[in-house]
């Protein structure tokens, strides 16, 4: 579909398919067999200003929007799923300095990130806080003009490998979820370390690691917003987020269409090309609808976000509801019409149906995400009823 992208989006998304072609692709399997964290790669998105296309121009960013960012995203995503999250997580982490830092906080940290210099991370989820985000341990106590911070986060993209976190501390127990804070905290921050690099399923070429912190001392300077925002910082956070990671599952979709046509249209089965059957056929009908339609949504989500529109947890949800489980059918399907050889690590699509299962679980797993939609549709039945 014709979305009348302007000629700079259309450049960004040239850009990314460019770097994505001819800098990712030969290296994907490499780093999903090792799982070595993709600096090489960081340092080209790094150049071509990529990791700054949301962050204003007076912070060293380009100036754009969600919007940009999913193309960004997508055209990444579309060859490597794991590989793109060195940008995508980097955006998660810092977008609560962009909502919610003060100019101070702001003027200090973005334009590292907008250049790519340094990476962001996000730290809301636990070992016992996962979709129940509430129920949070890790604590913030007020000392003269620090936090000492204790606790552990669990699952953290980009952990280890960045340098900013904004992290989720409790800091008033008595308030539940309204007691929550948020923090920026950095990387070599006395107290501050890192348990063990996960193995994955999939997105292996990015670093998953636990934080903790241990008696760490952050700076009462770098409270995001006030005590008692947390969960307002990381529910907005998400609401501009999730539809990243909406196109990361949209351009993992794409990519395994791509290859299973191009497949279908060259194996030969009883002397026809399998694209011939119908069986095949409709399996590929369906695989472009369903990713068009997931594009379409995730596109409309971002461009609602960019026009100023505050009230998009319900839309962001969906986005990211529909694109990841239309990514999970589409690899699944993909490998499918390979057979044999889609099993197979010598060929993408297998690695692209690993990737797509996290699309389900991160920034809120689909099920949290259908309580997200349904929530807001009661919230304006009721509105429309006062």
């Amino acid at each position: 579909m014709d979305y009348f992208l302007t000629e700079e989006q259309k450049m960004i998304q040239t850009l990314a398919r460019e770097i994505a072609e001819e800098k990712i692709k030969p290296k994907r399997a490499y780093y999903d067999e090792t799982e070595e964290f993709p600096w090489d790669i960081v340092k080209i998105l790094a150049k071509a200003d990529l990791f700054g296309i949301y962050i204003e121009e007076k912070y060293g960013g380009m100036g754009f929007g969600i919007f940009e960012l999913c193309l960004a995203i997508e055209e990444l995503s579309r060859v490597c799923g794991g590989i793109s999250l060195c940008l995508a997580a980097s955006a998660l982490g810092t977008f609560p300095i962009v909502l919610f830092g003060n100019e101070s906080q702001k003027q200090k940290y973005l334009p590292q990130l907008a250049k790519g210099e340094k990476l962001a991370a996000f730290g809301l989820t636990e070992p016992e806080a996962g979709s129940d985000a509430g129920s949070i341990r890790t604590q913030a106590k007020r000392q003269g003009d620090y936090y000492i911070l204790n606790g552990t986060k669990q699952w953290i993209t980009n952990g280890g490998e960045a340098d900013i976190y904004t992290i989720i501390a409790i800091t008033d127990p008595k308030k539940g979820a309204r007691g929550a804070s948020a923090f920026i905290v950095e990387k070599g921050t006395e107290g501050f370390m890192f348990g063990k690099k996960e193995k994955k399923l999939g997105i292996r070429a990015s670093a998953t690691r636990e934080l903790i912190f241990n008696d760490c001392k952050v700076p009462a300077e770098n409270l995001l917003g006030r005590e008692g925002m947390g969960f307002i910082v990381a529910m907005k956070t998400f609401d501009v987020t999730r539809p990243g990671v909406a196109a990361q599952a949209v351009g993992i979709a794409q990519g395994a269409f791509e290859a299973a046509l191009e497949y279908a249209h060259t194996r030969h089965q009883f002397g026809h090309p399998i694209s011939s059957f119908q069986a095949i056929q409709h399996m590929l009908a369906d695989m472009a609808t369903q990713i068009e339609a997931a594009r379409a949504l995730t596109y409309a989500t971002a461009r609602m976000i960019d026009a100023g529109n505050s009230y998009v947890s319900k839309e962001s949800a969906m986005a990211k509801l529909l694109a990841s489980d239309v990514a999970m059918k589409v690899t699944i399907d993909a490998v499918q019409i390979f057979g044999g050889y889609g099993y197979m690590r010598d060929y993408p699509v297998e690695k692209m149906m690993r990737d797509a299962k996290i699309t389900q679980i991160y920034e809120g797993t689909n099920q949290i995400q259908r309580n997200v939609i349904a929530l807001e549709l009661i919230k304006e039945l009721s509105r429309r009823k006062i």
